[in-house]
């Protein structure tokens, strides 16, 4: 692991141990990504065609998706199953229990305002494919979009080099009640879910993660007139480690390479005040990525002066995911004003948020954990607002609204608020 020490470290030194990868500043890429989208937005099905052949080399199908799910039901064994089972009723029961409800507020005698929430009628899903198809982010999505209400769910994947549909992609379809998947990966699907193309109609809102083209045609549609809504800002996998003297370095380890073995991008740091502690993990990381063999994203140690400082740090990084592996972790959590997901304590594995610990785990990196959430029921929602007034109320009102209006120099507006005391 690369050490660093904050507490000797000049403020230039300090951003340049919590830097992240500039991925998305790359001009050459988001050049490619603006024409891919100019294209599919312009000419549809044609150009979609022409770019996934170009790009996969597939042309984009709509797989049904009960032969591929009924392929994993019997080839899978039974603990996988169970284990998916598992998955798909915590984050249900998570996510039906945090849906919000309706609320109407008596502002003042005859004047009401309620916030009422209505689901959004289309949504876009994004499955990456890479290494493996997460499976599992179609479950964090689909799953809190049913139970929103969302009436329309249209799903992409990228395309397999034999065909069809991942087994385990399409049990968590079937298991969502998504009947077909359309094979479509990279810029050019969020595009197609943008403005629609051919069969694939334009949606209200994209979710997702995906790599550096994915996320830079997200941001970009979204700034597009008519364009869609997106979850949030996601790059490269994040994941930093409050760890004391009383952590495990094993864990920690592991909880460290879990994250590393994403992508050569993504971004893994231990903060600690026990230089002793970083010793021992270093060692671990090294031991456990050897019997585990691949490729893994380098870490990064920062030696700060105590817990303190430990959340000072995190605070100014705002992980995507952020463990606590300390026995004064219950105390630390009310400090932690800027993390996409906290994992508190010894036994609360960045895996079990993963899988199956029922909250989303399609979180916001970059450091949008600053000024967003993770995605959640709320997401597949939106909040329409309905005042309700009263003869009593509006010629209390009248007075006062007129006279805030020409304020602002809105004659017309004032004029409109006086009708009412005169109705």
């Amino acid at each position: 692991m690369e050490r660093f020490d904050w507490t000797s470290a000049g403020s230039a030194e300090r951003r340049a141990m919590l830097a992240r990868p500039g991925g998305r500043e790359d001009d050459a890429l988001l050049g490619a990504v603006r024409a891919i989208v100019a294209d599919v937005r312009a000419s549809g099905w044609a150009a979609l065609v022409e770019q996934a052949v170009r790009i996969d080399g597939a042309e984009p199908a709509l797989v049904a998706v009960a032969p591929f799910a009924e392929e994993a039901r019997r080839t899978f064994p039974v603990a996988t199953l169970d284990a998916i089972e598992l998955a798909r009723r915590n984050i249900e029961a998570f996510h039906r229990a945090t849906l919000p409800g309706d609320i109407e507020v008596a502002v003042m005698p005859g004047l009401s305002v309620a916030k009422q929430w209505r689901p959004l009628g289309s949504a876009g899903l994004y499955v990456p494919g890479g290494k493996a198809p997460l499976f599992s982010t179609l479950l964090m999505l689909a799953i809190p979009a049913r139970v929103a209400g969302v009436a329309q769910l249209t799903v992409v994947t990228p395309p397999r080099g034999d065909g069809g549909l991942d087994p385990a992609v399409a049990l968590a379809a079937e298991l969502c009640a998504i009947e077909a998947v359309w094979t479509l990966g990279g810029a050019q699907a969020i595009a197609a879910l943008a403005f629609g193309a051919g069969d694939i109609a334009p949606v209200d809102r994209i979710f997702g993660p995906g790599n550096a083209w994915v996320a830079a045609a997200k941001a970009l549609v979204a700034s597009l007139p008519g364009g869609p809504g997106i979850d949030l800002p996601a790059g490269p996998s994040e994941l930093m480690v409050i760890a004391d003297t009383s952590a495990d370095p094993a864990l920690v380890a592991a909880d460290l390479l879990s994250q590393a073995e994403h992508d050569f991008d993504a971004q893994v740091l231990l903060v600690s005040p026990d230089a002793a502690l970083i010793d021992a993990v270093d060692r671990e990381v090294a031991a456990q990525s050897a019997a585990i063999g691949g490729v893994f994203a380098p870490a990064r140690a920062i030696l700060c002066a105590d817990l303190d400082q430990a959340v000072e740090i995190a605070n100014i990084y705002a992980p995507e995911h952020l463990s606590l592996a300390t026995d004064a972790a219950d105390l630390l959590v009310p400090r932690i004003v800027n993390a996409g997901a906290i994992f508190a304590g010894h036994g609360a594995a960045e895996s079990f948020g993963d899988y199956l610990a029922g909250s989303s785990h399609v979180l916001p990196t970059d450091g949008a954990a600053r000024f967003t959430g993770g995605v959640s029921t709320m997401s597949f929602l939106k909040a329409v607002t309905v005042q309700r007034v009263g003869p009593v109320a509006a010629a209390a009102l009248a007075g006062p609204a007129a006279a805030l209006a020409r304020l602002e120099g809105l004659e017309a507006h004032a004029r409109a608020a006086e009708a009412r005391a005169a109705a």
